[in-house]
């Protein structure tokens, strides 16, 4: 019996927390979770309604939402996440985690079940 195994890479994962007295407004904090996860805008138009996806940084490359301040990045982007939270440095504070694990299949599995 040959066994094919997928190539183990390196993943990191981010945790978040925002502090709602550290923004100057709840747009500017929503400004923060849409820059980040994206969102999807409704524009109503005569009797249709138009849906549009307005891409978030997370749009950029593959991840899994593990829960709603949680997330999993390929090492090979985390460059690009870290610069988006150095962008908001003095409201978000994050930590991050570094594992190796099988971060396609990872990504397969959360996002079908998240999908349901």
């Amino acid at each position: 019996m040959i066994e094919i195994r997928m190539r183990m890479e390196r993943t990191i994962i981010v945790r978040f927390h925002t502090n709602q007295d550290n923004f100057d407004s709840d747009y500017e904090r929503s400004k923060f979770f849409r820059s980040l996860h994206g969102w999807k805008q409704t524009v109503p138009k005569e009797n249709k309604k138009y849906l549009y996806h307005r891409s978030g940084l997370l749009d950029e490359f593959p991840h899994v939402k593990i829960a709603d301040s949680v997330f999993a990045v390929a090492a090979e982007h985390m460059r690009r996440v870290e610069e988006f939270f150095d962008k908001w440095d003095e409201k978000v504070e994050y930590d991050i985690i570094e594992a190796m694990m099988e971060f396609k299949k990872l990504t397969n599995s959360l996002n079908t079940r998240n999908n349901k």
